[in-house]
């Protein structure tokens, strides 16, 4: 497979390993190589039928960018490599590479090559009309009487060292301030007084988010999304629930919602800083997924006294109720009463149904698509 040709001289000399990524055509040749060899498609023989590299023809166009075209089973691929695989970077590559094509001729395939393809950037070459590959052994290539499609297999070519995590809990806050705010463009000091974060850490986050091709500058030098649905996606992947404190119990109540309301309002009462989110705020947005699971943040460890007047008890196994402590205070921006239940906000809501049960999914696209409707600004 793909892996096996490459993961060893990676591993051992990242001098190399840079000039292989750098030389695309040499690298993309033998990753299509590495999939007749693997069996993934006899459609895919080069020309000549043995699966050699030296059976191919492959040259350079002169278009903009680092394509190339390059001619197996008949057809013809054209093709870009590119060493970033964040969303953003994944979403420019396959609008021009679909642009390109369009150019080219009507005939050829646009063919994405990463080191390792994400969920959202599969989802964005899915509906780009892109097929890809990636050098760990996963691929969509779709084409007249052509169909490849290879998942599961892992990312061999993780970023060395200690990546910078556009997502992380602190770093999250400047994305969500710009999905709440999705057509306004703001200061990095603007930012950095919203969120409670320095200027320093606002612009290390900007510069790499911008790079990803996450936001966009204006003239003034103020921020925005560029593409919120695209930023909300690359979010979402990024996010894991089980990051927070979580604490799984047990409180009598007839339906999910009655739960949501009698919780919030002890919380209230006790005045303990709290917002429902997943299955609960979402129905408080939509009424839409009835649920029996409520999700409710909370900043600290609920005292005994709260847990007793709401009755609760430990519960992993049967629980219907989720207090949650959060790795950071940002999933309280921009949380309102909505319904006669205080919320987090829809984009934070949204974010955290994707590790939620029951019908979370439903409840996800749902609130998407009647509430987190956005216009692009370009």
């Amino acid at each position: 497979m793909i892996a096996d040709k490459f993961v060893d001289l990676y591993a051992r000399n990242a001098r190399l390993r840079d000039k292989l990524v750098a030389e695309r055509d040499v690298v993309l040749t033998y990753a299509l190589e590495a999939l007749i060899a693997d069996g993934v498609k006899s459609d895919l023989a080069f020309e000549g039928g043995e699966g050699r590299a030296s059976y191919l023809r492959a040259r350079r166009i002169s278009l903009a960018g680092t394509a190339f075209v390059l001619s197996a089973a008949n057809r013809e691929f054209l093709i870009d490599f590119r060493k970033s695989t964040g969303a953003g970077a994944v979403t420019v590559a396959a609008q021009r590479l679909r642009e390109q094509a369009t150019d080219y001729s009507p005939d050829v395939v646009p063919l994405l090559a990463v080191p390792y393809m994400g969920g959202v950037g599969r989802r964005v070459c899915q509906e780009t009309g892109v097929s890809w590959i990636d050098l760990s052994g996963n691929a969509s290539i779709v084409a007249p009487g052509l169909r490849v499609m290879v998942e599961g297999r892992p990312n061999l070519y993780p970023t060395r060292g200690r990546p910078a995590n556009l997502f992380a809990p602190k770093s999250s806050r400047l994305t969500r301030w710009l999905l709440i705010h999705p057509e306004e463009s703001f200061t990095q000091r603007q930012i950095a007084r919203a969120t409670g974060m320095t200027e320093g850490f606002v612009s290390r986050i900007a510069s790499n988010l911008e790079e990803q091709g996450y936001i966009a500058r204006d003239d003034a030098g103020g921020i925005r999304a560029k593409d919120p649905d695209l930023l909300l996606d690359a979010w979402q992947e990024a996010c894991r629930f089980s990051q927070h404190t979580v604490h799984r119990g047990h409180v009598a109540a007839r339906s999910g919602d009655a739960l949501a309301r009698v919780v919030c309002h002890v919380l209230s009462e006790q005045r303990v800083e709290h917002a429902a989110t997943g299955l609960a705020a979402a129905w408080m947005f939509t009424k839409f997924a009835a649920f029996r699971i409520a999700t409710v943040f909370v900043t600290a460890d609920p005292p005994a006294a709260v847990l007793e007047r709401l009755g609760y008890r430990d519960d992993p196994r049967g629980a219907n109720l989720w207090l949650v402590v959060p790795n950071d205070a940002g999933v309280f921006q921009g949380a309102a009463e909505q319904s006669g239940v205080r919320c987090v906000h829809p984009v934070q809501a949204y974010v955290d149904l994707k590790d939620h049960p029951e019908r979370a999914p439903e409840a996800a696209a749902h609130l998407r698509a009647e509430v987190l409707h956005w216009r692009h600004v370009g």
